[in-house]
């Protein structure tokens, strides 16, 4: 299977995600309130998401299904998501875009290096090679030119 399609799905989203912290940012500075901005962008996106689930979903999860979820899965996530967004407004206007998009995803990938070594969350291990090391040395490298141009 070719990986091409996933590949440039990643990239779209990438850019999606620059865009969103930086309209967002934008709004966080108007309502001068990182979280606010946080809670206007999640009740427009679950409007959005519940369409979206309304017009695609054929099949949705039996009681039984949903009640063997365990519990922490229902917020864990949701939460870490508030957090990193709010962080992504108060941010970007004190860092600039390109920087904080820069140094977030260098955090993005240096804990998903060590997530996938050792297998967590369920996911297949990814075992640490040389060249994953080079990669997040030359993404240092690459935020630190960012930062000093």
């Amino acid at each position: 299977m070719s990986q091409s399609a996933p590949i440039l799905l990643a990239f779209v989203g990438g850019v999606f995600l620059a865009l969103h912290g930086g309209f967002n940012s934008q709004l966080s500075e108007q309502l001068k309130s990182p979280m606010l901005t946080s809670l206007v962008a999640y009740i427009v996106s679950t409007v959005i998401a519940f369409l979206a689930v309304t017009i695609n979903t054929r099949h949705f999860p039996s009681f039984y299904q949903l009640k063997d979820i365990p519990y922490y899965l229902w917020f864990s996530g949701a939460l870490f998501s508030v957090a990193g967004i709010g962080l992504y407004y108060y941010t970007i206007p004190k860092l600039g875009i390109s920087t904080m998009i820069s140094i977030g995803l260098f955090g993005q990938i240096l804990f998903s290096v060590i997530a996938g070594h050792f297998g967590w969350f369920g996911l297949p291990t990814e075992p640490l090679a040389y060249k994953k090391v080079f990669g997040v040395l030359a993404m240092t490298l690459g935020i630190i030119l960012i930062k000093n141009t």
